[in-house]
């Protein structure tokens, strides 16, 4: 049957732009320049968060491929001799190399050479286990210790998180430990049913696990500082007697052992809850005593711990808060995050730079330790595989591969990709595809014809966004918002641009042209209606609320403006149906009156400062207008009756059949600390979903409140914006590479997404992957 119903696209944030790759550094003497750093693994795919293997535990994982896939055992070439003799070493990480999947992977090395040898799906490849679309992250190996007063040895075992189990109530995260016994592949759960936990971290004996768990089991909502407690359990409940799950630590994330006694972590404190700018540390605590002390200094920020001893722990930090709102200003290296080694048995030294010596301008994630602590990992961005170009001119510039990447589908007739670029959006016969910078200041446009180019540039930064195909593809239009984004209060317009894919200068024509904040076009299957949000006729002090009108798609608002939704609320991200002859409209909207939702009069007017949130799907139909009076939508879907509940930019599929949609239906997958780090507000959406109609014919009503949905992707990313394509896949070659230069033929020389100075010596904001505003709010 093939991709039958077409391709869903969607945008990551979050996500750099080059790969990441996991690198290892000296402790004593610490690093002094980049030849002192040494790759862990290949140069595939993006790979992060890594973990050692021990070389007994590696027997084990050999020993059950030499038996169950002795072919793939062969081809690595790696024997249990080796592993022995110490020439060969395992590394476990996460990879997206898999079809795209964000996966655990091995990797076979020989230290001597530094050669990788194999890298395996260690769950695929070698045990076998098709866990379907999902995430895994955070491997770590357990075991290898006696019971019964050493009359049994328990053997070893993979401890990790997945989010292959959806969760029973909305806007919960999937995230659950489990753990794979090496010798035989038996997976069990260890995370209890009905909570819900991140980041296992195993204590140097092997027997027990310690975690971060959700409080109360759930998420509020949280942008960056998570509200979790630590608790610890033993790794083998039926060895052990049970799992012994116990709160240590009330408020903490990412724990570290120490010694089974002492475990590191990080907090982040808020100084005006609920906020994104907290101010993160790194602690110890003694079990034992119940004792807790502040390890890293006040005036930094310190997270993603990774202990060596009971002493001395290595951490990430950032010396001084990010300034990217401000964009102008050069990131200074003490806003770069480094990897630091700190002693509490000696706080009056200093503490051993691991980093900063050797790639002083330049990000470094989550620390590990090798090697009995002589060594400390860690995971960058690869800078250093930027493309150089000279543009066949003197002045050096780098360049970076553009391109669609394709994921695993939750369906086998609908493909799925990941777009770099902002707002993506695919023409009805999929031929063409448009997209906005990261700087919000110039739209692009690839097609087979003309390749990849800028079709529409404006002079300010963050002023175009949000682009649209007319659905009549003969028209060859494309439309975009012109004005601040991701703002409430000034004026936005919507411009049309005809003949877009042809040569030569294009003129964008502006079909609002009164000072109200307009945005999110999209065009009826004829072509020559277009529906959009604006906060026209609610005008009045603050600008705050939005709804749905229609205007002529050619001729704009001089042939008048018909009102479509109409209240004291926020109508927005709308989509017209793609079928010849209807009229129905879906939309995003928050505040509507319903009777299953009420804000508490505790409640704060704004989720996290940035929206009155209570987003959810809607449909109404543009046939039932009657003049002086709005038809009633009909609620599809929403996330929970809460302030932080968010269901947004809903498009239907080609068929009519599904609508997708960005949401935080799964909460998040990972901490996101862990990740790229700034101090502007994110509006956190989540992962792409759909949800099936029940009646796409005649009542619409049928469609309320639809209950069984279905989750597309599986990330510690934030994607957004999708866009669903009727032309099949097969037609549309994902590997198809574009280059956007840094020094463009034109007078627009885009920053996005490069690296400052001479490649790998310097990352500029782009490269973590966030976006180039002060503030998102939808």
């Amino acid at each position: 049957m093939g991709e039958s119903r077409g391709s869903i696209s969607f945008f990551g944030t979050y996500r750099p732009p080059v790969p990441l790759g996991i690198f290892s550094c000296p402790v004593d003497p610490p690093p002094s320049s980049y030849k002192d750093e040494l790759l862990l693994t290949d140069d595939l795919s993006y790979n992060q968060n890594g973990q050692p293997v021990p070389a007994a535990a590696l027997k084990e994982i050999l020993a059950f491929m030499g038996k169950k896939n002795p072919k793939v055992a062969s081809d690595c070439g790696v024997t249990l001799e080796d592993v022995a003799k110490g020439t060969v070493t395992g590394l476990v990480f996460v990879s997206e190399r898999d079809r795209g999947l964000e996966t655990l992977h091995l990797a076979l090395r020989r230290p001597a050479t530094g050669q990788v040898v194999k890298v395996l799906s260690l769950l695929g490849d070698i045990y076998g286990v098709d866990g379907g679309v999902r995430m895994e992250d955070s491997g770590c190996i357990a075991g290898g210790f006696t019971v019964n007063g050493g009359r049994r040895t328990v053997g070893y075992s993979l401890v990790y998180v997945s989010t292959k189990e959806p969760a029973r109530t909305r806007r919960t995260p999937w995230t659950v430990v489990y753990r794979t016994d090496l010798a035989d592949g038996k997976t069990e759960r260890l995370t209890p049913l009905g909570q819900y936990d991140l980041s296992p971290a195993v204590s140097p004996s092997g027997k027990m696990v310690a975690v971060a768990n959700f409080h109360g089991n759930r998420w509020n909502g949280e942008i960056e500082n998570l509200k979790t407690q630590i608790v610890i359990m033993n790794v083998d409940k039926r060895a052990q007697g049970s799992l012994d799950r116990k709160v240590v630590i009330k408020d903490g994330g990412w724990p570290t052992w120490g010694s089974d006694n002492i475990i590191f972590f990080h907090r982040g404190v808020d100084s005006k809850p609920p906020s994104n700018t907290a101010a993160w540390a790194v602690y110890r605590y003694d079990i034992a005593a119940g004792k807790e002390d502040w390890v890293t200094p006040a005036g930094m920020d310190a997270m993603t711990p990774a202990a060596i001893s009971e002493t001395r722990v290595a951490v990430a930090f950032i010396g001084e808060k990010s300034k990217q709102v401000q964009m102008q200003v050069e990131r200074e290296e003490s806003q770069y995050r480094h990897i630091q080694i700190f002693d509490t048995a000696m706080p009056e030294k200093p503490p051993v730079k691991i980093t900063q010596m050797m790639r002083k301008e330049g990000d470094h994630y989550n620390p590990f330790v090798l090697d009995g602590g002589s060594r400390i990992g860690y995971h960058r961005c690869r800078t250093d595989k930027l493309l150089p170009d000279n543009n066949g001119g003197e002045k050096k510039s780098t360049s970076i591969e553009r391109k669609f990447d394709k994921v695993q589908s939750h369906q086998p007739d609908v493909g799925l990709f990941r777009v770099t670029g902002v707002f993506p959006s695919i023409s009805k016969d999929g031929k063409k595809l448009a997209f906005v910078d990261n700087e919000f200041k110039a739209v692009w446009l690839a097609d087979s014809q003309g390749g990849l180019r800028i079709v529409y540039k404006v002079r300010k930064e963050k002023s175009v966004f949000s682009t649209s195909w007319n659905q009549n593809d003969k028209l060859d239009t494309l439309y975009v918002c012109e004005g601040p984004a991701f703002t409430i209060k000034e004026p936005v317009q919507i411009m049309r641009i005809p003949d877009v894919s042809a040569p030569g200068r294009r003129r964008a024509l502006a079909l609002t042209d009164k000072p109200f904040n307009c945005a999110f076009p999209s065009t009826n299957a004829d072509g020559d209606k277009l529906v959009f949000r604006s906060s026209r006729d609610r005008v009045g002090g603050e600008r705050k609320h939005k709804n749905l009108f229609i205007i002529d798609a050619i001729k704009g608002e001089a042939l008048g403006v018909d009102q479509l939704t109409d209240g004291p609320w926020t109508d927005t991200h709308c989509s017209w149906s793609p079928r010849e002859g209807c009229d129905w409209i879906v939309f995003s909207s928050s505040g509507r009156p319903e009777k299953d939702v009420f804000k508490p009069a505790d409640e704060p007017e704004l989720d996290h400062g940035l929206d009155p949130g209570y987003f959810a799907v809607y449909l109404v139909s543009a046939k039932d207008m009657v003049k002086g009076m709005v038809p009633a939508p009909v609620r599809v879907i929403y996330s929970a009756p809460t302030i932080a509940g968010h269901i947004n930019h809903p498009v239907f599929s080609p068929d009519m059949m599904s609508i997708v949609f960005a949401a935080d239906l799964a909460a998040v997958s990972a901490d996101p600390i862990s990740m790229p780090h700034f101090t502007h507000s994110v509006r956190p959406y989540g992962d792409i979903f759909s949800v099936n109609l029940i009646d796409t014919e005649d009542d619409m009503a049928k469609n309320k409140d639809i209950q069984k949905f279905h989750r597309v992707t599986h990330s510690r990313y934030e994607y957004s914006t999708p866009t669903w394509s009727g032309r099949a896949d097969d037609e549309l070659d994902p590997n198809t590479k574009w280059k956007m230069l840094e020094s463009w033929h034109d007078d627009f020389q885009p920053r996005c997404p490069y690296v400052g100075g001479q490649a790998g010596q310097k990352e500029s904001w782009h490269m973590t992957g966030h976006l180039s505003i002060d503030k998102r709010c939808c």
